[in-house]
């Protein structure tokens, strides 16, 4: 039995429009048959939540998405106590409701979050399938529908920001990536409602950006950064300060490094 009532403020109702680029949707929908947890890793708006999204209205389950943070808690994610009308009583987190509701529980950037978060969910990312709420002695048993998701962006790793081989080996992992030129152009044009061929060199100008990751900047342009410049054009503005505000401002503060990114989009547009 699902408790879906409760969490139908999570339902998806329209269809997110995602376009696969491999073998992810059968991936996700077998491990989800299977009860086993699912680890997506790839660039920051490389489409992950958008896959999460589709997933979940496509599986009819509720989808609770939290952005993890530096100072989110094992409490933030299980539950506390709280004062209601003078009385204490306890408030399910996000985690907890998704555990009791059948949900899907989606733990976006899961390495952003301080490592107790992690060891919270072990337990419920293995066959025991359980969540131990320490402050009300209840060991909480998934529900059968219930679903775990993580994801994290590789290109961020560092000694004190990886995930542990503990944790990580509790899930299966998809592997995400920005898309074919022309698939991502196909996206960017239905996303933003621009011509495909505009769209086309928007595209072209987010790969230059990408041959400069290491090369002075951190990132190259992303999907998401695309559909919004591309928002931006449709809406009448002018492409190369559509592509200024969007992307290059975006992407650095360093003077040298915005003529030079300026400079590219001023040469397709």
């Amino acid at each position: 039995m699902t408790d879906q009532t409760a969490l139908s403020e999570y339902l998806i109702t329209d269809e997110p429009y995602y376009s696969p680029q491999k073998n992810e949707v059968a991936l996700f929908e077998a491990a989800y048959q299977n009860q086993i947890p699912v680890l997506l890793k790839g660039p920051t708006g490389c489409g992950k939540t958008r896959f999460m999204e589709h997933m979940a209205w496509r599986i009819q389950r509720p989808l609770i998405t939290v952005s993890c943070h530096d100072d989110l808690t094992a409490a933030d994610l299980v539950g506390r106590y709280l004062i209601v009308g003078g009385e204490t009583r306890w408030a399910d987190g996000p985690l907890a409701r998704a555990v009791r509701g059948g949900g899907i529980c989606y733990l976006d950037e899961i390495v952003e979050a301080r490592k107790d978060t992690t060891v919270v969910i072990h337990p419920l990312a293995d066959d025991r399938r359980v969540l131990p709420i320490e402050k009300t002695g209840e060991l909480l048993q998934a529900n059968d529908a219930f679903c775990m998701a993580i994801s994290y962006n590789p290109g961020y790793q560092s000694v004190l920001k990886d995930l542990k081989q503990s944790t990580r080996q509790r899930f299966i992992s998809i592997e995400f990536d920005y898309p074919t030129a022309d698939l991502e152009a196909e996206i960017v044009s239905k996303e933003s409602g621009l011509d495909r061929e505009i769209a086309a060199k928007l595209v072209k100008y987010a790969g230059m950006t990408r041959n400069l990751k290491g090369s002075g900047l951190e990132e190259g342009a992303s999907t998401r950064l695309l559909v919004h410049a591309a928002k931006l054009m449709h809406s009448g503005i002018p492409p190369v300060d559509a592509c200024r505000g969007a992307i290059s401002e975006t992407l650095t503060d360093d003077a040298e490094m915005l003529k030079a990114i300026n400079e590219l989009s001023a040469s397709l547009f």
